[in-house]
């Protein structure tokens, strides 16, 4: 049996040298050959204008627009065509409207079951005293999940584009810890210490009674993130992260979409088999009622907060 080497030993060895280089690890003209930094090639804007007309000159040249039948009888036919497709959607628009009920008449869309469903049965059904909430986190709950997802999924994509590395973003914060915030502004500062506690209670009421009057997860969410926001302008992103780093983040915005998926799952699956959904509806016009909204409402509210407070820290610098 071979002996086992310790790690410095094996650093020793030329496989260990062999493999640090094959893996691009060791340069091997780092210390051994007489290097210099290349300096950046400046190129002066009369070289840049003489090449942008070279350019022009050549396509002119070889494409000649001035004098290109194919090119002039594209260019017409180009023109005629998005007319006609013009007038002809103008027309299928026309048409389509012609086909409208009359207003008034009782067989039109607007006056029709479901819409009484949602008024005559809604409170009974949904135990909320909000229309609005009941019809879109219990009739509709289905498509409120669909947004939320979109939300979520927009989160991603911008993080994915926008994202800097932790190491590069704490080496350009430790050259100027305040260059994305104003440097200390006490009137801002002022204001924020009185308004943002206001701001994140307003919001969490906006939530937990959005089945009560009108509000809920969308409207207290964005209540809550435009006061993380105030508050990240004024105190500054080091600051924000003892409360809310990009840890918490994470926790909030994944448990809260997939909380909404367990409880919907749940909805749905009972409703669609007509088994009993031992959810309960609670008192009418107390603040634990109304079943799955409440929950579903702090869930989206969390979604929503979240995202503002992602898009703007990841278009300010990069991170959260």
């Amino acid at each position: 049996m071979s002996k086992l080497k310790s790690k410095n030993e094996y650093e020793k060895t030329g496989a260990f040298k062999f493999f640090r280089w094959l893996s691009g690890t060791k340069d091997p003209y780092v210390g051994e050959v007489e290097m210099q930094a290349q300096k950046e090639k400046v190129v002066p804007d009369a070289t840049i204008i003489e090449r942008m007309s070279e350019a022009q000159m050549l396509r002119d040249k070889v494409y000649d627009t001035q004098h290109n039948k194919l090119l002039h009888a594209f260019n017409r036919i180009y023109i005629i065509a998005a007319v006609i497709f013009c007038i002809a959607l103008v027309g299928l628009l026309l048409v389509t409207v012609s086909y409208l009920p009359p207003t008034g008449d009782p067989s039109n869309p607007a006056n029709n079951t479901v819409a009484e469903r949602y008024i005559e049965q809604g409170l009974e059904e949904t135990g909320a005293l909000n229309i609005v909430s009941g019809m879109i986190l219990t009739y509709r709950a289905f498509d409120t999940f669909g947004e939320t997802n979109v939300l979520f999924i927009a989160t991603c994509c911008v993080m994915i584009l926008l994202m800097i590395d932790d190491e590069l973003l704490k080496k350009q914060e430790v050259k100027n810890d305040r260059r994305f915030e104003p440097k200390n502004d006490m009137i801002l500062q002022g204001v924020a210490f009185v308004l943002c506690p206001i701001i994140f209670i307003f919001g969490i009421y906006i939530i937990l009674n959005g089945h009560l009057s009108p509000g809920g997860g969308f409207s207290g969410g964005a209540i809550m993130g435009a006061g993380l926001i105030l508050y990240v302008c004024s105190f500054g992103f080091k600051k924000t992260q003892q409360f809310f780093n990009e840890h918490i983040y994470k926790i909030a915005k994944i448990t809260a979409l997939c909380m909404y998926g367990l409880i919907g799952t749940y909805f749905y699956m009972t409703g669609a088999n007509g088994i009993e959904n031992h959810i309960p509806l609670g008192i009418a016009g107390h603040i634990l009622s109304s079943g799955i909204i409440l929950p579903i409402n702090i869930c989206v509210g969390l979604e929503v907060a979240c995202t503002m407070y992602a898009f703007y820290a990841l278009f300010r610098r990069g991170g959260l």
